[in-house]
């Protein structure tokens, strides 16, 4: 689960020592960018505004029809990977058996590396993310999330977390598919923290399957990259204008076979980070600014 569904930059100071953190910064932004022309970023930006144009849309339709909604968001999610330049390439591993044990809902659960993320998996498959409680108050983003009706999480108040998790569960238990970034934060994308526990107890609970998600972004010469990541002190307007002028990046996502929730929640956080991780090198050399402090933390075995 994420820092938020759409990221923020990543705190400096944490409210408590539980608080997920990521060393990573903007030592982790190559600075040899392929980018496209002007006129093609402008472009971009207008079939972005189209896409949004559709958000009142799908607000009505979701009152009047929730399948409509989901074809809806979809058909917006994927305009909007076209407007920003990003490719969707998938390759399902799963059996005919695996892919039905997720078809009546499941818990989504898949490595953060930025904003871009939740474009990608709704372009996928709609559902409900987990995000950040202020996520709402953004401009633009944040009409988009209170479209998708997001369940926000406030990491701040480790009180709310139970009614969080439960807001998960009765999301499973009527058939739904939810979606977390168990880290907890963005993390570039060569470099990755480990799945908290939490949210994994709601599909304990429901016994509802977990699908976990490999997702890579690669660049034009097919080499993973850290472009699109939204980390460290950026701004959310920064990170939308460098992606914007981006070329040639495809979103690898692999779906991997399901987790059975089991009985135990960190059991199943673990199976579950070492599927989606699969076949990844953990490569902590590409930063070139690193918060020690950030590190230690983001390493401490903890509980959320």
């Amino acid at each position: 689960m994420s820092r938020s569904a759409l990221p923020a930059p990543a705190q400096k100071e944490f409210d408590h020592a539980w608080m997920p953190s990521s060393p990573c910064g903007e030592g982790c932004v190559p600075r040899d960018l392929v980018t496209v022309r002007h006129v093609v970023v402008v472009a971009r930006v207008m079939v972005a505004l189209l896409a949004f144009s559709l958000l009142p849309v799908l607000i009505l339709v979701g009152v009047v029809s929730p399948r409509a909604r989901r074809t809806v968001t979809g058909f917006g999610s994927r305009m909007l990977l076209f407007a920003v330049g990003i490719r969707l390439s998938v390759n399902d591993l799963r059996s005919d058996r695996e892919k039905s044990r997720t078809d009546d809902g499941a818990l989504v659960v898949a490595g953060h590396v930025s904003w871009t993320d939740v474009l990608v998996l709704t372009a996928l498959r709609p559902a409900t993310f987990v995000a950040r409680g202020d996520l709402i108050d953004w401009p633009i983003l944040g009409l988009l999330a209170r479209s998708m009706k997001v369940l926000p999480i406030h990491r701040r108040n480790l009180r709310s977390l139970p009614d969080t998790v439960e807001q998960v569960a009765q999301r499973l238990r009527s058939g739904g598919t939810v979606v977390v970034f168990p880290e907890g934060t963005t993390w570039c994308g060569r470099a990755y923290g480990s799945f908290k526990p939490a949210m994994f107890q709601a599909a304990v609970d429901t016994e509802t399957w977990v699908q976990p998600l490999r997702l890579r972004y690669i660049d034009s010469d097919r080499i993973l990259t850290t472009a699109t990541c939204f980390v460290g002190d950026e701004t959310i307007g920064t990170s939308i204008g460098r992606v914007f002028r981006l070329k040639g990046i495809v979103a690898h996502v692999e779906l991997a076979a399901p987790e059975p929730p089991g009985n135990d929640r960190r059991d199943l956080a673990r199976r579950c980070e070492a599927s989606a991780r699969a076949g990844e090198g953990h490569d902590r050399a590409v930063h070139a600014v690193m918060n020690a402090d950030a590190l230690a933390i983001s390493e401490v075995p903890v509980d959320f």
